[in-house]
């Protein structure tokens, strides 16, 4: 079956306005509309690219609306299908970050993202708690994971952790040698050291991270955190807490966190070359996956690496968050705000953009 460009643009273009709550919720409202609805693939054909998503590097939802397009008009449909999932979620956010660098400092402006901070702690806590029932199985993944995050919290080069723990499941799994696949050159200490500002620098960073990235896309705060924050200083820790209450508090992917950063840093240019730079990674891996899928799922050696690559991004998940936790909840009040939120999410599993918005409100009525 195969399906008109414009059919497929006007889908991702209204699914990347109107899809809040993280890439479950993407895949969730994708599935609806390209199964259910258009029948443009039958649930075995969404299992089967949903499975190869997580194979590989980058943005879930974003790689799914790829691969649909992908499937359905050839590489036109990849190009248009990507494009238009990612577009209004850009749009909006480099709007967001023009107000913030230009009224971000306003009392209200600060007030809202006060409020919005300890909720953006609780939705990563709860889609570390999400992730971890559901991919996490055994002792080997539960002691990779804490291994991870000890190894985060020491200050160990998040790329080294990530590496280094895949090839430590295989090892398990396969009975090979551990000490003959870990990338022990890649193993530094995250440095503490100034650099300035570039465009190349911004488009190095950000293709990096889109082409190593797995897990959910709440990871990217452990890269964005270890580089952004620790070793370059382009941001501080409020900078960033504010970069991902805007990621939330918007439609669309996760990995749109960058275009705010790249314009808080560089303007529209950088919102620009942050966003090409973290999203092309995705269009190249779905490009070279999609003819590979039988494959892929067959190999044992794969399976293995990724899981321990998965339980790794959940143990840098957690070290982030205790560090941005210290940042965030300040008094007494922002914590059982968090502790609120999470509740909220555990028991009803609400859409975090209503949370957001909530928070926004808590954050005005407080130094009202």
């Amino acid at each position: 079956m195969s399906a008109s460009l414009r059919s497929i643009a006007l889908l991702f273009l209204r699914l990347g306005t109107i899809s809040f709550g993280g890439p479950a919720a993407h895949l969730a409202m994708m599935q609806d509309e390209v199964v259910r609805r258009r029948e443009w693939l039958s649930n075995t054909e969404f299992a089967e690219l949903l499975a190869v998503t997580n194979l590989i590097p980058g943005p879930n939802s974003t790689e799914m609306a790829i691969h649909v397009g992908r499937r359905m008009a050839g590489w036109p449909g990849l190009i248009v299908a990507g494009l238009c999932f990612i577009a209004p979620a850009a749009t909006i956010v480099t709007a967001l970050a023009w107000m913030y660098v230009s009224f971000g400092r306003t009392p209200d402006a600060r007030a809202m993202l006060a409020g919005i901070n300890p909720v953006v702690l609780a939705i990563i806590v709860h889609a570390g708690i999400r992730v971890f029932r559901s991919v996490v199985r055994g002792v080997t993944a539960s002691a990779i994971l804490l291994l991870a995050f000890a190894m985060s919290l020491l200050g160990l080069n998040e790329l080294a952790i990530l590496f280094g723990c895949g090839f430590a499941m295989i090892a398990v799994r396969t009975e090979w040698t551990a000490a003959a696949f870990v990338p022990v050159g890649f193993s530094t200490s995250v440095a503490s050291t100034t650099a300035a500002v570039s465009l190349s620098g911004l488009a190095f960073f950000f293709l990096k991270v889109g082409s190593v990235l797995f897990g959910s896309g709440y990871v990217l705060i452990a890269f964005l955190h270890a580089d952004l924050v620790e070793r370059w200083h382009w941001l501080s820790d409020q900078q960033l807490l504010d970069a991902v209450a805007v990621g939330q508090m918007t439609p669309g992917p996760v990995f749109t966190t960058a275009t705010f950063i790249g314009y808080v840093l560089s303007g529209w240019r950088g919102a620009l070359v942050a966003t090409t730079a973290i999203f092309l990674p995705a269009f190249v891996f779905v490009a070279l996956t999609q003819p590979l899928i039988a494959w892929m799922r067959q190999s044992r050696q794969l399976a293995a690496f990724l899981d321990g690559v998965v339980a790794a991004s959940l143990g840098l998940m957690a070290a982030v968050t205790v560090r941005l936790g210290a940042a965030a909840l300040t008094d007494p009040w922002w914590i059982a705000w968090s502790l609120a939120a999470l509740t909220v999410l555990v028991s009803w599993n609400v859409n975090s953009a209503w949370l957001v918005l909530a928070g926004a409100v808590a954050g005005l009525l407080r130094t009202a």
